[in-house]
């Protein structure tokens, strides 16, 4: 099976925000960025399933690609919990200090740890690839993307940051 994982366009939100799970809106620039997005529809057959975060950044790109889309919780970005939508700079430095310096074990407050992400994310990867299709389009967040490719990759997740993702990236692999 071919997995095509794309990340969602460029959010409309403040430089310096911390977000994961935060539901936010797209930026005014999402019909110009969708334009080389939507090109990989054009060798599509009917084998293809698509899958999207339930966010609206990654809902609105999906629905621009199929009127079929199964919505999966699993492939939400890094839940960041009491630290959603704070400045980075205002959260407190200890902890940001103890989540920084082991960010795939420690969970942030009231949140999750890369690594919960990447069991979620492992998971689902392991499920669909039981399906019989050609192909899987998910639409999705850096924090999965990065997730899965360590997965595909066998490398391990504290280099997973190495993988420089820009909003719209698509990565392809087969499994």
């Amino acid at each position: 099976m071919e997995i095509i994982l794309i990340r969602h366009t460029t959010p409309n939100i403040a430089k310096g925000i911390c977000y994961g799970q935060a539901d936010i809106p797209l930026a005014d620039t999402f019909a110009e960025e969708i334009i080389p997005i939507l090109k990989i529809n054009e060798l599509n057959s009917s084998n293809t399933i698509y899958y999207s975060s339930p966010l609206q950044r990654c809902k609105l790109l999906a629905q621009k690609l199929s009127d079929t889309i199964n919505f999966d919780n699993r492939l939400k970005e890094l839940d960041f919990g009491d630290w959603e939508l704070k400045k980075w700079n205002d959260i407190n430095k200890n902890e940001l200090d103890i989540w920084m310096n082991d960010f795939v074990n420690v969970s942030t407050t009231n949140g999750e740890s890369y690594l919960d992400l990447h069991n979620r994310t492992v998971v689902f990867l392991n499920e669909i690839k039981l399906l019989e299709k050609e192909k899987a389009i998910i639409v999705t967040h850096a924090g999965v993307i990065r997730s899965l490719w360590s997965y595909i990759n066998n490398s391990p997740l504290e280099k997973s940051f190495d993988l420089k993702l820009d909003y719209g990236h698509i990565i392809k692999f087969t499994v």
